[in-house]
């Protein structure tokens, strides 16, 4: 019997509003927008750092339904398929990103420095770890590659678990996550700092986010949810609501959420990880034909997006900041020079990373097809 094909089209289209998301947001590092005068888009821009635990939660939700799905067909989880299958998705583009970056800042000190205890920890998937007791690294572009760290981290852990322990094992695993992740998030609130907080960061803290994916995997057992468009726009926007109180009202604020009280921060992560939940359920199970492909497509490639922005955001507010105001004046937008550089960001991302997509990563797809027992997407 050949094994059904598992693909949720609308799924990669969510992604890709996870990387948007995540996009605004990093936009403010260099980039920022006035509270005073822009006050709603300033806290949205906030709350685009959510998106990251929108795709641990995805990430979370579609591996263990595609294990689940493997253990049905074939009766056991093939742990050397999982693992070479994430290595060739993962290992060549974050590695060769990395040291290709590690290369960059020998030769230039326009991005940063990488020390050797970095370069040790991000090779052995603990960079998360490392900015979350050293602070956020002096070389800029390499700073988001620490979520990538976390998702390995799981991706260690949930095939040895359903293998050892099947679903009972991780319905164990996941309540324990989201109370270490509770316990974790108290400790942070009960000491706070008034610079850095390595709360964002924290593995136990962000394992809550994959926590609810195994979860809502093992639960549904498959069911799909046959709403209309206008249901899942109100769900999607009672996602943003969600996050847009635990931002304002809670104070929870990516790798500064050190100034909330216990019950503040305790409310603000679980608005957050219910905004998750709620941005999934407006997407999840709706019709293939209501995804246009552009938005699937790029939604496809969000690793390689999520990999490249922030050097982009770098070269085009940094490095070429002077051509940049040159370039806005010239075409009589002077005064809107940051959302000048921020079209031109996005595109030069998305060309960058079609292009990784489809010369440096499709070949290591192909050889991934050679270890997958459930087709998917890639």
């Amino acid at each position: 019997m050949i094994p059904q094909r598992y693909y949720k089209p609308e799924l990669d289209v969510l992604r890709l509003c996870a990387f948007l998301f995540v996009f605004f947001t990093h936009r403010m590092d260099l980039a920022p927008i006035d509270p005073a005068q822009y006050y709603w888009g300033y806290h949205i821009s906030l709350t685009g750092v959510f998106g990251v635990p929108l795709f641990f939660f995805l990430s979370a939700f579609l591996i263990t339904e595609l294990l689940s799905k493997e253990q049905e067909y074939s009766g056991k989880i093939n742990v050397k398929s999982f693992y070479t299958r994430r290595i060739l998705r993962i290992w060549p583009l974050y590695f060769t990103f990395f040291f290709g970056m590690v290369l960059v800042t020998h030769l230039s000190d326009k991005f940063g420095y990488i020390s050797p205890g970095t370069q040790l920890a991000f090779s052995l998937f603990s960079g998360n770890w490392y900015i979350t007791f050293n602070d956020w690294l002096p070389s800029y572009p390499i700073n988001p590659l620490w979520s990538i760290s976390v998702e390995e981290q799981l991706y260690i852990l949930l095939p040895l678990m359903v293998f050892f322990t099947g679903k009972r094992g991780l319905k164990l695993f996941s309540f324990l996550a989201l109370l270490a992740a509770y316990v974790t998030i108290i400790y942070y609130a009960q000491n706070p700092t008034k610079g850095f907080s390595g709360e964002w960061t924290n593995s136990f803290v962000q394992f809550q986010f994959f926590a609810a994916g195994i979860l809502l995997s093992v639960y549904l057992k498959g069911w799909q949810p046959q709403w209309n468009v206008v249901t899942r726009v109100a769900i999607f926007i009672a996602g943003l609501i969600c996050w847009l109180l635990a931002s304002i009202a809670c104070e929870v604020h990516a790798d500064a959420p050190h100034l909330a009280t216990v019950p503040q921060a305790i409310a603000g992560w679980m608005l957050i990880l219910t905004g998750v939940m709620l941005f999934f359920f407006s997407f999840y199970g709706s019709q293939s034909k209501n995804m246009p492909a552009p938005l699937v497509y790029l939604g496809r490639i969000s690793y390689g997006m999520y990999v490249f922005h922030i050097t982009i955001f770098w070269l085009v507010y940094q490095i070429f900041k002077d051509e940049l105001a040159a370039f806005s004046t010239m075409i009589g937008l002077y005064e809107w020079k940051n959302d000048v550089g921020f079209v031109i960001a996005f595109l030069v991302t998305v060309i960058i990373s079609i292009l990784s997509y489809t010369f440096f990563e499709k070949p290591f797809l192909r050889l991934k097809t050679r270890f997958t027992i459930i087709p998917s997407r890639d």
